[in-house]
């Protein structure tokens, strides 16, 4: 940190020798919160490559959600000057992405872009900290935040020197709300929606670096702050995505809003979620673009009146609302329209078929085409378009390289959860379908001769979240699978299934059966990996089994491969020997498991 009295070397005015490069014009980045920051490094990309540019940042500290800002700062080492410094230093242009703050302090012409999807939010009140600068005075108009007089005009007069429009819808409404900024307005398009689009071919990285396998789906939950957004007003949503939706086909993200993350601070958010991270919940921190990169990965959306939604229905991906507050949404606004054309989760119907519905319907639905075609006027040029505004302004020829959107980044160091040294337990449902061809069925049946491989559907689900979720509760046709060890005595003596944490070989593996059985009095079979990839599978009554996959798929663990047995033995008694194809989604590629009993020869290769 630097000391009270001293000057940033690059602080214009200060002495030319501190420099390496002599820039010709210097910048100020203005940040009121890291909502803003995030969206502000996205527009100074115009002047990347360009040593005649140098940009120094400041904070108006103005918002009530200013923490964070100095870790955004330090983490990216940006040039940061204290707002009173800042605001007595002359630069060449200043480039906001929020209308909080004294803005009309900063001595150099500015430049105001929106840090969301345009201008959507209503503010009903100007509370002290929220930028006003007339706290305590009542709103006068009831426009979009950064688009009517009260936040654009101080004694008289307009704050930016430019203002920036990602659609022409926008004009008519700045002409209402305040019309002496129309010469001054540009519509630039959206380069955030820019970013997406030249993002989508690289679908396949941001996938892979989620964690999210090809076979697997993902969904996307998305919040934005306040009472009336998705975790403020139906936070139960995220459980009910986890207990619901199959876990080995689906995984859920969390996107979360700066403003909430640091409002109760991503400790406290993270201790409320922790029930969700056990059972899989991603949930990447707000401070880079990860969001971005999983709409790009996402199958699926629920969303809430926030920017986020508007973007990933803009990508085409289906979605539907968990929370709207009409009441932060501006009339007339496209997220106005986006409230009327996506469909609510409904508390009745299963979430899957919710999902499935928006995936059928919405592509061919002309309401919500009409509403994502007011994202951007201008698709793919705006940053060819702002970089044009910007050295206008600063007077500078602009480089003569063109400008293209930039795919964003490939997350990287994703955090995960803490891992508690056992799995969390499953309830699993095996949807059986005999190698002849019968209708699929679940549940016990007598033992019958297949006349080919039994097909197994399995779809598991974290049982800590069924048991809460309502209003669908655990299946009754499930069984329960858990680890050695569960701490949780509810499931580990209601267990139908128990795995060994590791593997064994030689006498160890009767030992450790032996051990399992006695400790789970309940359970009907008990599973081991050997160190040679084979798996030994007890029964209660003694009768033993070893099970060997064809082909090792990626998400074949003993638990899974526990499960499948099992359900192999329900449906077919003690068998000598036999396989089970079994696969995680309807559509899913089948893995081949050979089960054979104790003593006899394995199962013959079998043609798929």
């Amino acid at each position: 940190m630097r000391e009270p009295n001293h000057v940033h070397p690059a602080t214009p005015g200060a002495p030319a020798r501190w420099l390496t490069v002599a820039p010709e014009r210097t910048v100020l980045g203005v940040i009121h919160n890291v909502t803003s920051a995030t969206r502000l490094l996205d527009l100074l990309t115009v002047f990347d490559g360009d040593r005649r540019v140098q940009t120094l940042f400041t904070c108006t500290g103005s918002s009530p959600f200013a923490d964070g800002v100095a870790e955004f700062a330090a983490a990216r080492e940006l040039p940061f000057l204290p707002w009173d410094e800042a605001v007595k230093t002359e630069f060449d242009l200043a480039i906001g992405t929020s209308r909080g703050g004294a803005l009309h302090s900063i001595s150099a012409p500015l430049l105001g872009a929106p840090h969301g999807a345009g201008y959507n939010k209503r503010l009903s009140s100007r509370e002290p900290g929220a930028g006003s600068r007339e706290p305590g005075a009542g709103s006068r108009e009831p426009g979009a935040f950064g688009l009517t007089a009260e936040w654009l005009v101080y004694d008289g007069e307009l704050i930016p020197s430019a203002i920036v429009l990602s659609h022409e819808e926008q004009l008519a409404r700045l002409r209402v709300g305040c019309p002496e900024a129309l010469p001054v307005a540009h519509v630039v398009g959206d380069p955030c929606m820019d970013r997406l689009r030249a993002s989508l071919p690289f679908r396949a990285e941001y996938r892979a670096a989620l964690g999210v396998r090809p076979d697997q789906h993902l969904l996307v939950l998305s919040s934005t702050w306040g009472r009336g957004s998705l975790l403020g007003a139906a936070g139960d949503l995220v459980l009910r995505a986890l207990a619901e939706l199959p876990h080995d086909s689906f995984r859920v993200l969390a996107a979360v809003h700066p403003n909430a993350w640091y409002g109760h601070g991503g400790w406290q958010l993270r201790s409320w979620l922790r029930p969700h991270l056990d059972a899989g919940l991603l949930l990447p921190p707000p401070t880079d673009g990860t969001w971005q990169a999983a709409l790009c990965a996402a199958d699926a959306f629920v969303g809430d009146h926030g920017s986020v939604t508007l973007y990933a229905a803009g990508l085409g991906l289906p979605g539907l609302l968990g929370a709207f507050d009409e009441d932060s949404v501006a009339a007339g606004s496209p997220m106005a329209a986006l409230g009327e054309a996506l469909p609510r989760v409904s508390p009745a119907l299963p979430l899957a078929a919710q999902l499935e519905r928006a995936a059928r319907d919405q592509p061919t639905d002309l309401r919500l085409a009409a509403v994502t075609s007011q994202i951007t006027s201008h698709p793919g040029e705006a940053p060819a378009r702002l970089r044009r505004l910007c050295y206008r302004m600063l007077d500078l020829d602009e480089p003569a390289a063109p400008l293209a959107p930039r795919p964003v980044d490939v997350p990287r160091d994703l955090p995960s959860a803490p891992r508690p040294p056992v799995e969390r337990p499953l309830f699993v449902e095996a949807v059986v379908t005999s190698g002849d061809g019968d209708d699929a069925t679940t549940g016990p049946h007598p033992p019958l001769e297949p006349a080919g491989p039994t097909e197994l559907l399995i779809r598991r689900h974290p049982a800590h979240a069924r048991a809460a979720a309502t209003p669908h509760p655990p299946p009754t046709d499930a069984h329960l699978s858990v680890t050695a060890g569960e701490p949780d005595a509810r499931w580990a003596q209601a267990a139908d299934v128990v795995t060994a944490r590791t593997p064994a070989s030689g006498p160890r593996l009767t030992t450790l059966t032996d051990e399992l059985l006695a400790a789970h009095p309940g359970c009907a079979l008990v599973a081991v990996e050997q160190e040679d990839g084979r798996y030994l599978l007890r029964a209660r009554n003694g009768a033993s089994f070893h099970g060997c996959w064809e082909s090792l798929p990626a998400w074949a663990t003993t638990s899974l491969t526990a499960s499948a047995v099992y359900a192999w033995l329900l449906q077919h008694g003690e068998s000598l020997a036999g396989e089970v194809l079994v696969r995680l989604t309807p559509d899913g590629v089948p893995a081949r498991l050979r089960v054979w009993r104790l003593g006899t020869n394995p199962a013959p290769h079998s043609a798929s």
